[in-house]
């Protein structure tokens, strides 16, 4: 395989609301928040559902990973109910293999509220479920050893279980490429993230909000420093500010592309490593992942949800 993908398996459930639901609520525009089961169900009990669709970040990278014609996979913890069932249903559909066997659980398939505004932006509230309770046991060694890169996501990373999953995937990668996620991923696990993207990563994906709080950076000038010393590649997503790949002292920028018509930022980044890893995987120079990321993801930002079909 291409990439073996480990995230967090999530069904999206998507929900138009207004900024008055955001702050009775409240939630802060643009982040995900963690949120217990009740706390899900009281808040889904006042919105009408547009659009329910198997979700997941790094899931959602695979799956446009797949569209373009990778042979890829995916390791994510569901339960035996009905989401879990339309969760593996719809990465069957897109061509990826599914590395998990789902078994009757104590928690239910992990869910997240997707909330869009009016201005496109996409709030989250995720109920993990049984999702974040991946361990080492489900860690196909196999599946990670014969895929080219293994592809992690920063949701998933939790101290116990989830870590000593982490821990087995990557020792056992040939390469290993990580999504930060979100700045509330960031701002809790900072020390770990930290070391995994100094000692164990080769590719590191983070928008600016997300290396800004990582390294403590005053100003992109600090990013860029830190990039060249770390002689791994990382990638930087600035949205209308376009992004930028820094590779040992090497830099290249590319711009956003202009004039979409936008309904919905969510999976621009999940698109947007697919697009770089496609292109890396497949031998373009740094250049040219960056154009192909954009445009891929530039294509999910101009329609509803996080996959492209």
């Amino acid at each position: 395989m291409k990439i073996l993908g480990i995230g967090n398996a999530i069904v999206d459930v998507i929900c138009e609301v207004d900024e008055i639901f955001l702050n009775k609520n409240n939630l802060k525009k643009s982040t995900m928040k963690l949120v217990d089961e009740n706390e899900f169900k009281k808040l889904l009990s006042k919105l009408n559902i547009k659009e329910t669709i198997s979700g997941g970040s790094i899931a959602n990278s695979v799956v446009g990973l797949s569209q373009l014609g990778n042979d890829v996979g995916f390791i994510g913890k569901i339960n035996d109910d009905d989401l879990g069932k339309k969760y593996e249903q719809g990465l069957r559909k897109e061509n990826v293999k599914y590395f998990y066997s789902k078994k009757k659980e104590s928690y239910p398939t992990g869910t997240c509220l997707v909330l869009i505004t009016p201005d496109s932006e996409r709030t989250m509230c995720t109920y993990l479920g049984i999702a974040g309770k991946i361990n080492e046991g489900d860690i196909d060694v196999s599946a990670v050893k014969n895929s080219e890169i293994t592809f992690l996501e920063g949701y998933l990373w939790d101290a116990g279980e989830p870590k000593k999953a982490f821990e087995k995937a990557i020792i056992n990668s040939d390469k290993v490429a990580m999504s930060l996620s979100d700045q509330f991923c960031v701002d809790r696990h900072k020390t770990d993230f930290l070391e995994l993207v100094k000692n164990k990563l080769d590719i590191t994906f983070a928008n600016e909000q997300e290396i800004f709080s990582l390294i403590g950076a005053k100003s992109f000038k600090d990013v860029i420093d830190f990039g060249k010393n770390l002689a791994k590649i990382m990638v930087i997503t600035r949205g209308e500010k376009g992004s930028v790949v820094i590779d040992k002292n090497n830099l290249f920028e590319c711009d956003s592309q202009k004039n979409l018509k936008i309904k919905d930022l969510t999976g621009a980044g999940d698109l947007f490593a697919a697009g770089f890893l496609h292109g890396y995987l497949n031998g373009l120079d740094l250049q040219k992942c960056l154009i192909k990321g954009t445009e891929m993801s530039s294509k999910i930002i101009q329609k509803i949800g996080a996959r492209l079909s």
